[in-house]
């Protein structure tokens, strides 16, 4: 499941336009309520347990109470996950990351609008587990959690690994230059992927 409001354009390892944008097509803006469309780097793990599970091969970090996402577009830690006790806190608004749910219990960070993060672009963009079957998100990539671990068991920091989330058509035009997977069936509007491979570029 993504954002309750579809995709929008977001800032990853490959501008826009060289994924086919249409003029008129939507960014992705702080509060949309929309997932990014793009390339983006996987950056690190996280979740409620203290250390990774065996044989992950992420970078991890151990979520506590004082870990939060800022989604103050005027912090200078915006988009960024900090340890409030770390740092002067210069923010009013924020997401605290360990939940009394168990979305997070195991999640991805996603790397869009960090390099650098843009005020108003979009903030606190994740992979984690989902609230159910067609239930979307605010703007994060959810799944079940067997789904998460299987993927976290997977990915391998040494290998670059990207998340490709696009809509459909500009999924199928550039599967074969991407090197991308045939899609499964033919419902739905987008498609999202996952790649190890090297880098293709510079909420």
């Amino acid at each position: 499941m993504v954002g309750k409001n579809g995709l929008g354009w977001g800032s990853g390892v490959v501008e826009t336009d060289a994924l086919q944008r249409d003029a008129g097509d939507p960014d992705k803006k702080e509060g949309d309520g929309k997932a990014p469309a793009g390339i983006f780097r996987l950056s690190k793990a996280f979740g409620y347990a203290e250390q990774p599970q065996p044989g992950w091969k992420m970078p991890y970090l151990g979520l506590t109470s004082a870990v939060e996402c800022v989604d103050d577009s005027s912090s200078r830690f915006y988009n960024k996950v900090v340890d409030r006790s770390m740092v002067s806190p210069d923010w009013n608004s924020s997401e605290k990351m360990l939940r009394t749910d168990e979305l997070y219990r195991w999640g991805i960070l996603v790397d869009h609008n960090t390099n650098p993060a843009v005020a108003t672009r979009g903030s606190c963009i994740f992979m984690h587990i989902w609230s159910g079957p067609g239930q979307p998100t605010v703007g994060c990539t959810a799944m079940p959690q067997a789904e998460i671990e299987s993927l976290l068991g997977w990915l391998d920091a040494a290998r670059k690994p990207l998340l490709v989330q696009l809509p459909r058509r500009h999924y199928q035009s550039l599967r074969k230059s991407l090197r991308l997977p045939a899609l499964e069936g033919s419902s739905g509007q987008m498609k999202s992927g996952i790649q190890h491979g090297t880098e293709s570029g510079g909420r």
